[in-house]
């Protein structure tokens, strides 16, 4: 069993939750790696791939809502993120399975979610979706991860690990 998460973050708060994804799926290999640097195609062997980011202006972020959060003091800027690795990404040559996750401010509950955008350009590309987009909290727009948030972002990787086909 083979599983990708590919994340994009720029305060720091959606690689945490990232990594505890990845942790909560455990398996044999699992490959953790940011959007700038994913690769252009998954590989025939991967069984899952996890893909999030932060909500930005209702969706996944641009290069606008990238400077706009350097302006407000975040040093982590990627040149690109989940929305141009995806636009690059190839179709996979079998229906991959795949979720996704965003992170977003709990105060104010903005509408909008990354993960639901990336979940249907991922279904269009041919991927297959094994669970419902999902929102994990942050204070502000810089975090920290609201109280739970890591908890729950490991249950819900290890709730992952069911859809995976047992090697």
């Amino acid at each position: 069993m083979r599983v990708m998460v590919v994340y994009e973050t720029i305060w720091g708060n959606t690689e945490q939750i990232a990594r505890e994804i990845a942790a909560g799926i455990g398996g044999e290999t699992v490959d953790i790696v940011d959007a700038a640097s994913a690769p252009p195609a998954i590989e025939d062997d991967v069984d899952l791939l996890v893909v999030g980011g932060p909500t930005h202006a209702f969706s996944m972020t641009s290069a606008s809502t990238r400077e706009s959060a350097r302006q407000q003091g975040a040093t982590r800027i990627p040149a690109s993120g989940i929305r141009e690795w995806i636009e690059r990404l190839s179709p996979p040559a079998s229906a991959v399975a795949v979720a996704t996750f965003d992170t977003r401010t709990v105060s104010p509950r903005l509408p909008g979610s990354a993960a639901k955008k990336a979940m249907k350009k991922l279904v269009a590309l041919g991927f297959r979706p094994v669970a419902k987009p999902e929102t994990f909290g942050v204070h502000g727009y810089s975090g920290p991860i609201a109280d739970g948030e890591l908890e729950r972002a490991h249950a819900w990787g290890a709730g992952l690990e069911g859809v995976l086909p047992l090697s």
